[in-house]
């Protein structure tokens, strides 16, 4: 769970690209025939996919089990009328509301590192779709964290900030390990340090589909990336598409 990188994930996270992210979504539901009024976000982070999507109309409801990254999304989202924020956990989330449209970005399914557990996240969502309703997430592929993050150290130097991100892949447990060390520069010039550990499961899609399958999904599609391309064996990110 994000807890004081909270404050630094849009300062850092500048290589994610929420617009193409939301575009992408757009033609989604174009392709699919989808027309959403109702979105639930999963896992919403700091509110950057959000306020595209709220920008644009749709009545989004959003989670996230970070306090520390909602705080920040408060303070971009308060001045939205239909966003509606909770603090909640993927796996166990209860909203007495149904969507037509449920979306988790930026490979939060992997942060669910226990399949039975992700199996209930699986539920959870179909119990909160409308009929015909889509369920649009993707997950870093078993390729990316085992081969590409694996069990490489990278670090970055910037201004006021420097850190090292170290990570360990356990191909016992399929789990990618992130030990993340931050230096970060007071209004004084001294740095303060901190330290924060991350797991993601790599899963194949082939367990993605299973599970998605015992929650009782009709429709599953999966992508590479940010395309409608069959995935394979190097793609780094896929994109599921899922008819409830």
């Amino acid at each position: 769970m994000y807890n004081n990188f909270a404050l630094l994930y849009d300062e850092l996270m500048t290589d994610v690209d929420y617009k193409e992210w939301y575009l992408y979504i757009k033609k989604v539901l174009k392709k699919f025939d989808k027309d959403p009024q109702f979105i639930l976000e999963m896992a919403c982070g700091t509110g950057n996919l959000t306020s595209y999507l709220a920008k644009d109309g749709y009545d989004i409801t959003c989670f996230d089990l970070s306090t520390d990254m909602l705080s920040i999304a408060y303070n971009k989202l308060n001045k939205y009328k239909n966003v509606t924020i909770f603090n909640q956990n993927m796996v166990d989330f209860n909203i007495n509301k149904k969507f037509d449209c449920i979306i988790s970005i930026c490979d939060s399914i992997n942060y669910v590192t226990d399949k039975d557990e992700l199996l209930s996240t699986f539920k959870n969502v179909k119990n909160h779709l409308k009929d015909d309703g889509v369920f649009i997430f993707d997950i870093n592929s078993y390729y990316k964290l085992k081969d590409i993050i694996g069990n490489n150290t990278f670090l970055e130097d910037r201004e006021d900030i420097f850190y090292t991100w170290q990570n360990y892949f356990d191909e016992d447990k399929n789990c990618s390990e992130f030990f993340l060390t931050f230096f970060v520069k007071d209004e004084r010039g001294n740095y303060k340090r901190f330290d924060e550990e991350h797991i993601e499961r790599a899963y194949h899609t082939d367990e993605i589909i299973e599970l998605l399958q015992l929650a009782n999904f009709q429709e599953i599609n999966c992508f590479d990336g940010f395309s409608f391309n069959k995935q394979n064996n190097k793609s780094e990110r896929i994109n599921f598409v899922v008819i409830a």
